[in-house]
This record gives C-alpha cells, structure tokens and sequence, in this order.
C-alpha cells in the first residue's frame, strides 16, 4: 500500500514538557487508523501536527514523500472534523455543506450535483433545506463529515467527534463512519480514548502513553497480543500477573505451572503474564488448576463480572455462570488462553483488581469519616 503520511523521529514539547518523545508512524492509503490513549497520551498533538495546526520541534512530517513540515492547513490535502463541529447556525445543511465548494467559486450546477450526492452518502437527503440548529447531534455530526469530504481530501482528521454523543448513537455513528470511510476511500485518522471505538471501527489501532507509540496492530492484534503491560491494561481488562518462564511452551505463575503457547523466552526468565477474564472457565474446585474465593459479582447483562481472591491476588473473570460471594471455585485456564510478555516499566502497575477494591474501600472510609465529623 502507498503511504500517505510519515512521522519521522517526530518530537513535540510545550512549556518545557515533552508532549510527543521521537515518535515514528507510517499511515497509509484508504486506511482508518486510529490513536488510541488516555489523555495526555500525544494523541490529539499527533493530530494537529499531521493537520498543520502545530510545528514539530524536531523530527520530520512527509506526506506522499515531501517534507511539510512548515506548510500551514490550507495548503495541506487534510482536513479536520473537530470534536465542536463549528457549523454555521445561520445556514441550513445544504449550504453548511456547499460551503467550501462555493469559496471554490466552482459552477452552482457542480456544487448541487456534489452536494446531493455527498448529504445522501451521510443520509441526510431529506434534511438538505433545515437549518442545522434544528438537528440532533448525530446529524450535525454528518453536516460537519460531508463538509469536511466534500473536496475529496487525501486524508479526513477526527479528534474524537464522538465524544458529545450518547452511548446508542455513538455505536451507531461509528458503523456509519466506517462504511463512510469505506465508500469515499479517503484515509481517516481518529483520535479516541475509547478502546472498544477503536477496536470496533479501526485497520489500524496506535496505541499511546506519555509521549511514545505503545504499540501499532490490527485490533486483534494488539487486543490478543499486547506488547506490554499498559497496552494490556488499556485495551479491556486483564488479569497481569508475575510470572517465570520455565522454558519454551512452560510458564509458572500464582504457584502453578501452566502450558503455553509462547516460546523464545530465556530459561527462567521473569515475565508478564495476561490471562483475559473472559477466557477463564469456572469449575467445580477439584478440577481447578488454581481455587480462590469470590469476593464481588456484579451483573453486566449477558454475563456476571466476578473478582477472585486467590492468594491475595484479585482476579476479574467474565461468565455466563452465577456464583455467589464466598464461594471458593476452580479456575482453569487453556494454553492459547495464556500470552506472555516482556517485562517492561509498566510491570506491577496495572492487572490487580484488588488496587481498583482498596480505592474504593478508601473512600467509603473518607466518606465515613467526613460523616462522623
């Protein structure tokens, strides 16, 4: 595939803190690649370094293989859909649309061909002559994409235009983006900090923290394979523990020895292990390869999300099956269940789920206390 950007050793500071630490990122042609990370990842600063809205300290932005660096965002074939839409509310949807085609001076016959064809690739034919105060959010969403499609540009910028949706029609505009994205074959780059948008919607998912690429995959990629421990973490939930592989195939963790399907490890070398909660089955404790005590069951609708105390460790595990609190049961765990990784400056920060209980204990305590005063 042709690359439309490049992002060479790319940094970025403001204030004297480093914003973007040497990044390198390829994006390709009629690619929806999104930047995934909390905030204060660099996500949106990636952003608007691509849409020529800030200059990189050091570094160098390519696109179709030229230096851009210093090229401001109306000579750029980018444009962006923000996360406020910034429609004119002094016209209607047809006209918010024609807009830069008009300050194009192209022909009004032109315009109301291109015009027609982009409100009825968003699906807002029959609303072409209402004025866009009237609309809903979702729709003002559409009137801001068309506008921003209507030049055909290169490549669509999107800083999280979700973001002020509620949840029923943000999963519904993020099918209809993609299938935008599909039909028109313009490169999309989406800013998110909701994973499973990213995991839903993407060819391409960066995730990022503090500065720096975490890791770049397809969303099975860096779901089922995660590069570490806050990619890990962040994409779902995961059970992270300390573990030790034995040799090729053969790791120990929580006292047990397990097979794996992970090799290429030093003998005896120290490891991440993420076991995912829906990838554990429940037994009855005699065919458990690890037993622990339930200390929380909470129902999410189709399945019972359920913490295990199991020597001290907490565990999340996703299933169809109601256990009760203070039930001890089995856990066993399948081989492909299993994936290994390097440790990293993120091991023993993140996949015990007894930290997310303790904070919770604190504050009922503060509260308590706050009360008693």
């Amino acid at each position: 595939m042709k690359k439309i950007f490049e992002l060479r050793n790319v940094s970025k500071s403001f204030d004297g803190e480093t914003v973007l630490d040497h990044i390198n990122l390829d994006i390709y042609d009629n690619e929806f690649l999104t930047l995934l990370g909390p905030s204060g990842c660099g996500k949106t600063t990636t952003l608007r370094l691509l849409g020529g809205f800030d200059q990189p300290d050091a570094g160098d932005i390519l696109f179709m293989g030229e230096r851009i660096n210093d090229l401001p965002p109306h000579k750029r074939n980018v444009n962006t859909v923000f996360q406020k839409y910034a429609l004119f509310p002094h016209l209607n949807v047809f006209e918010n649309v024609a807009f830069p085609l008009r300050e194009r001076r192209e022909p009004k016959a032109e315009i109301a061909k291109k015009v027609e064809n982009m409100l009825s690739l968003v699906m807002l034919s029959n609303l072409a002559h209402r004025r866009v105060t009237s609309l809903s959010g979702g729709q003002q969403q559409r009137v801001a994409i068309a506008r921003a499609l209507i030049g055909h540009p290169k490549v669509l910028l999107l800083d999280e235009p979700l973001g002020a949706l509620d949840r029923k029609l943000r999963k519904d505009m993020q099918a209809e983006l993609k299938k935008i994205q599909q039909a028109t074959g313009i490169t999309f780059v989406f800013v998110t900090h909701d994973q499973e948008e990213a995991l839903s919607m993407s060819d391409t998912v960066v995730v990022m923290s503090e500065g720096k690429i975490q890791q770049i995959g397809s969303p099975m990629d860096v779901y089922n394979e995660p590069k570490n421990a806050f990619v890990a973490d962040f994409i779902g939930e995961s059970n992270i523990l300390d573990g030790v592989m034995l040799d090729d195939y053969r790791v120990r963790f929580s006292g047990q020895t397990f097979q794996c399907l992970d090799a290429g490890f030093d003998t005896r070398e120290a490891v991440d292990v993420v076991v995912r909660p829906e990838d554990v089955d429940v037994v009855p404790v005699e065919r458990g390869q690890l037993c622990g005590v339930v200390t929380s069951v909470t129902f999410m609708g189709v399945h019972y999300e359920i913490i295990v105390d199991i020597g001290g460790f907490k565990w999340m595990l996703q299933t169809t099956d109601f256990v009760a609190v203070d039930e001890r049961i089995g856990l066993y765990i399948e081989p492909d269940a299993i994936h290994i990784m390097k440790k990293s400056r993120y091991s023993g920060l993140y996949g015990d789920y007894s930290s997310f209980s303790n904070e919770l204990d604190e504050l009922s305590d503060d509260a308590d206390g706050e009360a008693e005063a």
